[in-house]
C-alpha cells in the first residue's frame, strides 16, 4: 500500500512537473539540498521500468520534487482567489502573474478605485477560467474584490470591529455608504443620535460605521454610525447622571420641539422641558421660546429613580413675574390686559408679563341672564378691567369689566316704575314665564299667567319666541333683590269686562262646537271667548247629543270674569220651555181651583146670612 501511494505520487508530481517545465528552470533549490535540473531529472528517469516497479525511485527525490511543486506553482482551481504580482502595464491592461503556465490580463477599469496603480505591486485576483479557448488565463480583480469585501464585511459585523467608509449618495430612507468595495444601506436613523434635517452634508465623505446587520440572500449590508456615538455617549451618561441633582442648572441644546415640550440634550442625556416650565407667559407651543440646536441653560427640576426621566427648567431660571409685580396696583384700580384665554366660565387677561387675572362671567356684565365668555371677548382682545381681588401670596387676581360702567340698578326707579310700560327683548324661558331684558343688565320676569288675559298657556314656547320684542308693563320692583316682576296682558284691555255683559247669564249665542272632550266639549264664540259644554247640556230636543262640527244654539248658563269660565247649555233651551209650559198649566189649575171655591163661599155666606135675619124675627 505504501508503494502505490508512493506511485501516485510520483504520477502527479511528474505530471505537474511537465505542465510547468519552463517555471522550474527559473527556481533554485534551497541551499541544504543539491541542486538538479528539472529536465534532466526527466531525462533520466527510467519510466518503463518504474511502471513495470523495476526501479524503485529514491524517496529523498520525491520528497525533493514535492518542495519544487510546493513552492513555485499555485493551485489554479476555478473561483479561487490569489495574489498576484503586476508586472507590465498598457493603457487599458494590466499584465498579472500568479505563478501559473501564463498570465493573466485584467481591464485597468478594474481598478479605477486605485489610480496610483504600478508594475509591481501586489492585487487580489479571482482565477475565473483556468484556461480560455486560445489558452489564456482569465482572472478578475473586481470578482477578487467583492469576494474579500464580504469576507471582511462578514468579519468586522462577527468581531464587532470599527469599518471605514465613504458616504456615496443619497437615497430614500437614507445614505449608500462604499465598505471595501461593496455598497451598504445607512438608515437615516442611525446616521447620528439627533434628528438629521441636512443629510447632503455627509454626501463624500469617509466616515467610521459598524456593521449592525448583513442579509446573505440577498447580499444586503446596513451600518449605523450612530452606535459608535452611543457608545462614547453612554459613557458620558453614566458620569453625567452620577452627578445629576435637583436644582442643579447645566447648559443643554435643543434636540426636538414638540407641542407639548421641548427635548434638551444634556451631553448624552436628555431632559424634557414641559411646554408650561418654559415661560412664566401663557405659549400656545414652544417654539415661541425656542429653536432648534438652540444652546441655552435649564434647571433640573426632578428625575426619576434612575435619572431616566429628567424634568427640566427654562422659567425656573428668572424671578417670578408675580415678584416683580409692583405694589402700586391695587384693589379697585383699572388694568389693561390681553386676552390670553377664554374658558365657559370666564376669560384670563394678561395684565403683565406672566401676570394674569380672571373675568368671570359674571364679572362681564351687569345683567343677571349669564352667558358665555365667547359673547363678550375674544383671544387677543386688548381689554380695561377694574381690579376687584388681590392676593400676592397665592397669586391670584379677579378682575371685572361690567365695573367699568355705571350699574344700571342705581336709578332704576325712576327709569322702571311701577305702572310704567316699555318694551323688552325676550332673552330665556322657564316653565313658569319669560325673562325678558329691558336693556344691558336689567332683566325682568314675567309669569306665564300674566302672558295673556284669555288664552290658557302651557309653556311660554307656545306664546312667543326668543329674540321677539314684548310690550311690557311694570308690576313690582325689588331694587335690594334686584327683581323686576312684568307683565304682557296688562298692556291691553281686560276683554273680560266688555264680555261681562254681552256673556252674561242667560244670553243666546250660535256656534259650532270645536272639540269633544272627556266631559264635554268646547265651543268657540270669538277669539277671546271659549266655553265648556257639560255632557248633560249637550243633549238635543230629540235626545240624540250634538256632534263635533254640528252648529246649534246655545245658553249661557256661568260667566265667570275672574276664573275665565264660561259654561254653556245647548239642552237648557227646550228643557227651560217645558218648565215654562209645566209651569203654566200648574198656575191655570191653581186659579182654576181658587175661582171654584170663592163661589161655593159666597152661597153659603147668603145662606147664612138669611138664617140669622129669620133667628132675629122670631125674637121679635
Amino acid at each position: 500500500m505504501a508503494e502505490d501511494k508512493k506511485s501516485a505520487k510520483a504520477a502527479e508530481a511528474v505530471e505537474a512537473t511537465q505542465e510547468a517545465t519552463e517555471t522550474l528552470q527559473e527556481v533554485a533549490v534551497k541551499e541544504e539540498t543539491p541542486k538538479q535540473d528539472p529536465q534532466e531529472f526527466l531525462k533520466e528517469f527510467d519510466w518503463d521500468k518504474y511502471e513495470e516497479g523495476i526501479e524503485r525511485v529514491d524517496d529523498s527525490k520525491l520528497e525533493e520534487f514535492e518542495k519544487l511543486v510546493a513552492e513555485n506553482f499555485v493551485d489554479t482551481a476555478d473561483a479561487e482567489v490569489v495574489e498576484g504580482k503586476v508586472v507590465h502595464m498598457t493603457d487599458r491592461e494590466a499584465i498579472i502573474d500568479i505563478n501559473a503556465k501564463s498570465e493573466g490580463v485584467i481591464s485597468l477599469n478594474e481598478f479605477r478605485y486605485n489610480p496610483d496603480l504600478k508594475v509591481g505591486d501586489t492585487v487580489e485576483v479571482l482565477i475565473d477560467i483556468r484556461e480560455d479557448k486560445t489558452g489564456q488565463l482569465v482572472l478578475s480583480h473586481r470578482k477578487a474584490r467583492t469576494i474579500m469585501a464580504w469576507d471582511r464585511v462578514n468579519a468586522a459585523h462577527d468581531k464587532e470591529e470599527i469599518v471605514q467608509g465613504f458616504v456615496k449618495c443619497r437615497t430614500k430612507g437614507g445614505m449608500i455608504v462604499d465598505v471595501f468595495g461593496i455598497e451598504a444601506f445607512l438608515p437615516g436613523s442611525q446616521i447620528d443620535v439627533k434628528p438629521i434635517r441636512d443629510y447632503d452634508q455627509y454626501v463624500s465623505k469617509t466616515m467610521e460605521f459598524k456593521v449592525v446587520k448583513i442579509n446573505h440572500e440577498f447580499k444586503n449590508v446596513v451600518v449605523s454610525h450612530k452606535a459608535l456615538i452611543e457608545a462614547d455617549i453612554e459613557e458620558q451618561k453614566k458620569e453625567i447622571i452620577g452627578q445629576l441633582e435637583k436644582g442643579q442648572v447645566l447648559e443643554g441644546i435643543v434636540k426636538n420641539v414638540t407641542s407639548y415640550g421641548v427635548f434638551i440634550d444634556l451631553g448624552g442625556v436628555d431632559g424634557l422641558i414641559h411646554i408650561t416650565d418654559l415661560s412664566w407667559s401663557r405659549i400656545n407651543h414652544p417654539n415661541e421660546v425656542v429653536e432648534l440646536d438652540q444652546k441655552l441653560n435649564v434647571v433640573i427640576l426632578d428625575f426619576d429613580d434612575n435619572k431616566s426621566r429628567i424634568q427640566l427648567g427654562l422659567k425656573q431660571l428668572e424671578k417670578h413675574p408675580w415678584d416683580a409685580l409692583g405694589d402700586e396696583i391695587k384693589v379697585g384700580d383699572k388694568v389693561k390686559g390681553k386676552v390670553v384665554v377664554i374658558a365657559d366660565y370666564g376669560a384670563f387677561i394678561e395684565v403683565a408679563e406672566g401676570v394674569e387675572g380672571l373675568i368671570h362671567v359674571s364679572e362681564m356684565s351687569w345683567s343677571t341672564h349669564l352667558r358665555s365668555a365667547q359673547d363678550f371677548v375674544k383671544v387677543g382682545d386688548e381689554v380695561e378691567a377694574v381690579v376687584l381681588t388681590l392676593d400676592r401670596e397665592d397669586r391670584k387676581m379677579s378682575l371685572g369689566i361690567k365695573q367699568m360702567t355705571p350699574d344700571p340698578w342705581t336709578d332704576i326707579t325712576s327709569k322702571y316704575p311701577v305702572g310704567s310700560k316699555h318694551k323688552g327683548i325676550v332673552r330665556n324661558f322657564t316653565n313658569f314665564g319669560v325673562f325678558v331684558e329691558m336693556e344691558e343688565g336689567i332683566d325682568g320676569l314675567i309669569y306665564i299667567s300674566d302672558l295673556s288675559w284669555t288664552k290658557k298657556i302651557k309653556h311660554p314656547s307656545e306664546f312667543v319666541n326668543v329674540g321677539d320684542t314684548l310690550e311690557v308693563e311694570v308690576l313690582e320692583l325689588d331694587v335690594e333683590g334686584r327683581k323686576l316682576s312684568l307683565g304682557h296682558k296688562q298692556t291691553t284691555e281686560n276683554p273680560w269686562d266688555k264680555y261681562a255683559d254681552e256673556f252674561a247669564e242667560g244670553t243666546l249665542h250660535t256656534a259650532a262646537v270645536t272639540d269633544i272632550v272627556d266631559k264635554g266639549a268646547t265651543v268657540v264664540f270669538n277669539e277671546d271667548i271659549t266655553g265648556f259644554i257639560p255632557s248633560r247640556h249637550m243633549e238635543k230636543e230629540d235626545g240624540k247629543k250634538i256632534t263635533k262640527g254640528e252648529e246649534v244654539e246655545f245658553k249661557i248658563i256661568e260667566f265667570n270674569k275672574d276664573f275665565k269660565r264660561v259654561v254653556a247649555s245647548h239642552t237648557a233651551l227646550f228643557r227651560e220651555q217645558e218648565e215654562r209650559n209645566v209651569k203654566a198649566a200648574k198656575k191655570k189649575m191653581a186659579a182654576s181651583a181658587e175661582e171654584s171655591a170663592t163661589t161655593l163661599g159666597d152661597a153659603n155666606s147668603a145662606l147664612q146670612a138669611l138664617k140669622d135675619k129669620m133667628e132675629a124675627d122670631a125674637k121679635k
